[in-house]
């Protein structure tokens, strides 16, 4: 997409042109086989629909996609001088002209995670919480946008980073996120594949730019990713979860990057943090504890920062295990208000109340907890947690 885009800015026209050689590729390599360069022979196939459009505009419209060559196009040869290993970079091009500060700022991670990171914009909608057409709408705009005033695809300079960096970096965050969540119960395998795109793109942006956020990043998908195969079978609780079962050379991994990122001297942003309080989970696999008290100091750090209803509740959660159960529930009164719907407020809810005693608001909570998550495993989990404690009420 970004090798094909780059040339006019014409993100749409890149679509269709890839959706054109992908569906004659179903056709011809059934029948010829898979080439020796598939990516050159998509690309090629990709350019000679473009030049198709150029050369008549009513040729995205009017033309039938057959398994034929379109009139006036080139014959299809793999593109030789194509390296698939430079390809990250133009990528990386593409999510910064997706940044551009022409783009409204309400499109641009979105546009990143469809254009770049292959989401389609229903999943986007989702994870944003608005309409799928309001998305399609927004997303159509930025593209048109992107063409209109031919911002140009490149890696911006130091001076114009700042102002694009953290939508990039939250549009790698949201491809990891969508696809970890999504992937519960999969096979490590699948997850993998999935979530792994967003690692190697997390990385390629922190050697690239050497920036001590993308190497946080980087250090959190990877540390997060090590847990892949414990999320096999019933939904365990991450402090609960056997050590033995993470994959050691991504935390190994992690660590190395997390200890780049601090080694700046600069203070600590969303992402270190966040990959911070992963290194300490990560860390019991050594001790055989959770440090709670250290967990408690990066939450608390990770609020200051980034005060979102996710970082607030998870803190509370954390102060419940590190100080007592009342305390947390004291944290947890003041978002009750813009919590209801929340489910992972009521599951910390749920959680400090029976470390408190009090089963029967517990009950209620896990139930709720349980109604508002998507999630089969999460949803067996909480429901048995409060049958559990119904059954030790009664006993």
């Amino acid at each position: 997409m970004a090798l094909l885009a780059a040339s006019s800015g014409d993100l749409a026209l890149a679509e269709d042109a890839l959706a054109a050689a992908f569906e004659r590729a179903l056709v011809t390599w059934s029948a010829d086989g898979v080439p020796a360069n598939p990516e050159g022979w998509l690309l090629t196939v990709a350019r000679n629909e473009q030049r198709d459009v150029w050369k008549s505009a009513a040729h995205r419209t009017s033309t039938v996609l057959d398994d034929t060559l379109s009139p006036g196009a080139t014959a299809v040869t793999p593109f030789d001088d194509v390296d698939p290993d430079a390809i990250p970079d133009r990528r990386l091009e593409l999510l910064f002209t997706c940044a551009h500060p022409a783009i409204d700022a309400a499109a641009r991670t979105p546009l990143m995670m469809q254009s770049v990171l292959g989401f389609e914009a229903t999943d986007i909608a989702g994870a944003f919480a608005v309409a799928p057409s309001a998305m399609s709408q927004r997303l159509v705009r930025a593209k048109r946008r992107i063409r209109d005033a031919r911002i140009p695809f490149v890696v911006p300079d130091r001076a114009s980073m700042p102002g694009r960096l953290p939508a990039v970096l939250e549009a790698v965050y949201g491809c990891f996120a969508i696809t970890w969540n999504d992937a519960d119960g999969a096979d490590p395998d699948t997850v993998e594949s999935m979530a792994g795109e967003s690692l190697y793109l997390a990385v390629t942006l922190a050697s690239l730019l050497d920036d001590p956020e993308a190497w946080g990043l980087a250090a959190l998908i990877a540390l997060s990713l090590s847990r892949a195969p414990a999320r096999i079978g019933p939904f365990v609780p991450l402090d609960e979860q056997d050590p033995s079962t993470w994959d050691e050379e991504l935390i190994r991994d992690g660590e190395v990057m997390l200890r780049h990122a601090s080694s700046f001297g600069r203070p600590h942003g969303r992402f270190q943090l966040e990959a911070a309080m992963q290194s300490v989970h990560a860390d019991r696999a050594r001790t055989g504890v959770v440090d709670w008290a250290a967990l408690r100091s990066l939450s608390s750090a990770l609020v200051s920062v980034s005060p979102t209803l996710g970082a607030r509740v998870a803190h509370a959660g954390i102060v419940g295990r590190a100080n007592s159960a009342l305390d947390g529930l004291s944290l947890l009164d003041e978002l009750s208000g813009d919590a209801a719907d929340f489910g992972p407020f009521h599951a910390a809810r749920a959680d400090l109340l029976v470390r408190a005693g009090h089963c029967d608001a517990a009950r209620e909570h896990f139930e709720r907890a349980a109604a508002l998550t998507g999630d089969e495993r999460a949803q067996d989990y909480l429901r048995r947690r409060a049958g559990e404690v119904s059954q030790d009420r009664r006993e």
